[in-house]
């Protein structure tokens, strides 16, 4: 398995030679932070799933249906408020007629795809649309979107109170799944909130490998995460990736890549490590 880390959320997983792609958008159009990455380059009968948790445009962009008209073997998966932005006049305007709708299928949350030999499954975010808990083989893959322990500084306890509770419920539904690796909300933005949400996935879920994201270029955030955590195991297990078109390979019984380790992966015990030290 391949991870590319385009920039924010974007990121793209290669196994079984094929390409999935969650929450593209073209780095621009936001506050004070902007991004350049780029979807890699593959062979045009490269089978190509392109994932889009919400409408936000920090993660998702009309931009990948262009991609189409180079890849004919690609399926987009949107949530289902993403349709609402993509209406026949948009299409239109865009260049496509009616055969691209063919290629998109849109999901609530809490269902099941099989899509392409992918097997695709939702939750519900506690911000907007979905998350993706996605098996290609034997590999899960988590992306979590925008679901997250959002606590936020003048907002109501009732607010609080819900962000917490589903959040809560809706990572439970992860418990016995193990996915191989899990892309988690860290955002800067919550100041001394930031880690609630990376913090009770860990203690929950064993997985394999757990990349923070979201970091609005905060990547020194994922040092800082690493130095909470006693335990050195554990602690490889977090997976910085601090520029734009980062690659790492994950084998099967190592980690390579910018790390600079290799790092048995016999056994996922996260959670059972951080619980011992806490």
């Amino acid at each position: 398995m391949k991870i590319t880390y385009i920039h924010h959320s974007t990121f793209c997983v290669e196994a079984d030679g094929k390409a999935l792609v969650f929450d593209y958008f073209n780095g621009k159009g936001l506050p004070s932070c902007e991004y350049h990455g780029e979807l890699p380059g593959y062979p045009a009968e490269t089978e190509i799933y392109v994932f889009a948790s919400h409408s936000h445009r920090d993660h998702f962009d009309t931009e990948v249906l262009t991609w189409s008209r180079q890849y004919p073997h690609i399926h987009y998966i949107f949530a289902k408020e993403v349709k609402k932005k993509l209406g026949n006049s948009v299409l239109k305007r865009l260049g496509f007629g009616e055969d691209i709708k063919e290629k998109i299928t849109y999901v609530k949350p809490g269902e099941k795809h099989e899509i392409g030999g992918l097997s695709v499954e939702t939750l519900l975010s506690t911000d907007s649309g979905v998350a993706f808990l996605v098996t290609i083989s034997d590999k899960v893959i988590y992306h979590a979107g925008d679901l997250n322990w959002w606590r936020w500084e003048g907002e109501t306890d009732a607010f609080n109170l819900y962000q917490e509770a589903t959040y809560k419920r809706q990572i439970d539904l992860l418990s016995h799944r193990n996915p191989d690796v899990s892309f988690v909300v860290v955002d800067p933005r919550q100041e001394g909130d930031k880690f609630l949400g990376i913090d009770y996935f860990m203690q929950q879920i064993s997985s394999g490998y757990v990349v923070p994201m979201h970091l609005w270029k905060r990547y020194e955030l994922v040092q800082e995460y690493q130095d909470r955590i006693g335990n050195e195991q554990v602690r490889g297990r977090i997976l910085l990736f601090d520029r734009e078109n980062q690659s790492l390979a994950l084998e099967e019984n190592e980690v390579r890549g910018f790390l600079g380790i290799d790092s048995p992966r016999s056994k996922r015990t996260g959670a059972s490590f951080w619980r011992q030290r806490n």
